[in-house]
């Protein structure tokens, strides 16, 4: 799963209806993809930074295990963890900080039927997720071995 086909899906969830306001459950749903996009950032960050990320040299077994040993409730209380989070550097922590945040929206999306989003609000957490995936994926290898390390295990 590739975190920017996640994002594309995002927004395309808010292009549905361009006219008029957009549906809630569209809303809810953009928001909720926004943040498995995350999920999926860090899962693929552990996979490719424990096992590699050359399918040629690298067992596939062993990398669909670093992947999915990536837990939510886990990985949130490590991002949350404000003395070790600190340590990172700046685009990793605020990969983090998002994480945590979008989780959060993403259970009010899921679970709180009562909860109302906005176009303008969804799509600035997609932007949000969106910028830091990539910080993510631009930050130095050894910060994100050291952060796969951190939230998987």
């Amino acid at each position: 799963m590739q975190p920017s086909d996640l994002i594309f899906v995002s927004r395309s969830l808010l292009e549905l209806r361009r006219k008029g306001k957009p549906r809630q459950a569209d809303l809810n749903r953009a928001l909720s993809t926004a943040y498995f996009a995350m999920f999926h950032a860090l899962c693929r960050n552990c996979a490719d930074c424990l096992v590699g990320k050359n399918k040629l040299s690298r067992s596939e077994l062993a990398w669909i295990q670093a992947y999915r040993a990536v837990e939510h409730g886990f990985a949130r209380n490590q991002c949350r963890n404000r003395t070790t989070m600190e340590k990172f550097p700046e685009e990793i922590r605020d990969f983090a900080s998002n994480f945590v945040d979008l989780q959060e929206k993403r259970h009010l999306a899921d679970y709180d039927p009562s909860y109302r989003f906005t176009r303008h609000e969804v799509l600035t957490w997609i932007e949000g997720a969106e910028t830091t995936i990539k910080k993510l994926q631009t930050s130095q290898i050894e910060d994100r071995k050291a952060f796969a390390v951190w939230t998987a295990m």
